[in-house]
């Protein structure tokens, strides 16, 4: 894990960068001195949150996009690394593989379930969109009062902004990719 001072100094040099700014344009649009910027872009120092504050409000971006490490070009997910949250007394499995992040909104998620399992779910906020996709056995999902069957290789689309409530009516485990995509 990189040190929050780097990971700063990192994240300003790029935005000052991308943006074609010198120090001294950078300087005038936050009111922090031309020497003080170069001294946290070279990592010499480490900035107050009085200063981070100027300098993002000065950019015009929020605090913390000057603090998040910047995400690696690849993220390789190992299926052991991934804890699973259960419910139906253990016959549905919940794996998040990739979480929300700042500028994304939306989740990734492997669902495995047992033969005759079910999972109710509790209504997401408004305008929160599911996309499903089966890879094996298959799936019924219950959407208000409809009702649709989803096999091996299907997929489907549907607001999740209201319950709905998954279940394997098959005999064999069924194993599906699920992404929730939140509106702004």
């Amino acid at each position: 894990m990189q040190e929050p001072t780097h990971v700063f100094a990192q994240n300003l040099r790029n935005i000052r960068e991308e943006r074609r700014l010198s120090l001294d344009g950078l300087a005038e649009l936050t009111g922090v001195s031309k020497s003080m910027l170069g001294q946290v872009e070279r990592g010499e120092s480490s900035p107050t949150i009085s200063t981070i504050w100027k300098i993002a409000n000065g950019l015009k971006i929020p605090f913390t996009s000057l603090l998040e490490a910047p995400q690696a070009d690849a993220s390789l997910v190992k299926r052991s690394s991934q804890p699973a949250l259960v419910d139906d007394g253990g016959r549905y499995r919940l794996y998040l593989v990739f979480p929300t992040e700042t500028g994304r909104r939306f989740e990734i998620y492997t669902i495995e379930m047992d033969a005759g399992c079910s999972f109710a779910a509790e209504a997401h906020p408004v305008g929160t969109q599911e996309f499903l996709t089966v890879f094996a056995g298959e799936m019924m999902l219950r959407v208000s009062d409809q009702e649709y069957r989803v096999g091996a290789g299907d997929s489907l689309r549907f607001r999740a902004d209201r319950p709905h409530c998954y279940k394997n009516p098959g005999q064999v485990l069924a194993l599906v990719n699920l992404v929730i995509q939140y509106q702004e």
